[in-house]
């Protein structure tokens, strides 16, 4: 895994019961002052922690990694799909929290790499994802649609590209009807795959009208500095195209950047800066934890394997 409605309508969702009846703007002011982001208990660093309480770095990873909001992610691997969204983001609803999720089904997900897999066909991933909007209902939730899958478009034939991007564009829909609340970003890649106008096209073309804006560094090791103004770059060539869409960057593993060109598991990789919400007038509006600190990218063990030293590691820079 490398790498909704008009936003003056969503500004009150991602706080759930906090400015209940206040008005539109008293509702941003306290979002870009106080996030609530749903922290998981049973994220693989926290389970690691507590399953090894004895060992060394369990402390500094429990309250380095562990203690912070990461999103889920939800594939074909995660069962009837509405129960598993439906339960998850019901948990922190219960709790006045945010939730991050990210869907990964897109079929011939990863292009056959580290990470493969996704739904079967193209009616398979329709009905899918008409059910992760669904579970999440009128709730709020933050959601990263389909890490790569725009980037990696040019590893398909035309009639795959087509397909692809008629998914997306059915995506956005169901989540503008069926989540409203939910701030969605189609994901676009790094700052070192696509040019900026590139990039805005394969935004538009996949619906990005419909939702929020747009997700960047998923997965991967770009700095803030180069990652915030490319995302500034595709906004404004978005806009050029009469679109006012923001974006939010990965920023879990960033804290040292990227070791050249490699994806895979670079060692003497940082955690970059917290999950946060940022003012209304900041780009990127949220850095978030996407990819979860610790995990393999699929080199150094399977995709998705928490690695306890890799993660110790991430934590010191070395």
């Amino acid at each position: 895994m490398k790498s909704v409605k008009s936003p003056s309508k969503l500004l009150h969702a991602l706080r759930l019961g906090a400015v209940l009846g206040a008005g539109l703007g008293a509702c941003a002011a306290a979002l870009a002052a106080d996030p609530t982001l749903y922290v998981d208990p049973q994220t693989t660093a926290a389970v690691w922690a507590r399953s090894n309480p004895s060992d060394g770095r369990s402390g500094d990873i429990a309250s380095r990694i562990a203690s912070q909001p990461h999103a889920k992610w939800f594939g074909d691997w995660s069962g009837n799909i509405a129960t598993a969204v439906g339960n998850y983001v019901g948990t922190a609803a219960s709790q006045g929290r945010t939730p991050v999720l990210v869907s990964y089904n897109i079929p011939a997900r990863d292009c056959g790499q580290y990470s493969a897999g996704g739904a079967n066909s193209l009616q398979g991933y329709r009905d899918w994802i008409r059910a992760f909007a669904g579970a999440i209902g009128n709730r709020a939730a933050i959601v990263i649609l389909e890490p790569d899958a725009l980037p990696q478009l040019d590893c398909l034939d035309a009639t795959g590209k087509a397909g692809r991007l008629d998914l997306f564009q059915y995506a956005t829909t169901q989540f503008a009807t069926l989540a409203p609340r939910a701030y969605v970003y189609l994901d676009i890649g790094n700052s070192a795959w696509l040019a900026p106008a590139e990039a805005a096209t394969r935004l538009v073309n996949a619906g990005v009208s419909k939702v929020r804006g747009f997700s960047l560094n998923v997965s991967n090791y770009r700095t803030d500095g180069e990652s915030n103004p490319y995302g500034i770059a595709v906004a404004n060539a978005l806009r050029q195209r009469g679109l006012n869409k923001t974006f939010v960057v990965d920023t879990s593993r960033n804290g040292n950047g990227p070791d050249g060109s490699k994806w895979c598991d670079p060692t003497g990789r940082k955690l970059g800066v917290t999950p946060r919400y940022n003012s209304a007038t900041s780009s990127p509006e949220m850095t978030l934890w996407i990819k979860a600190p610790g995990e393999a990218d699929g080199c150094a063990a399977a995709a998705g394997t928490f690695l306890p030293e890799y993660a110790y590691k991430m934590i010191y820079g070395y």
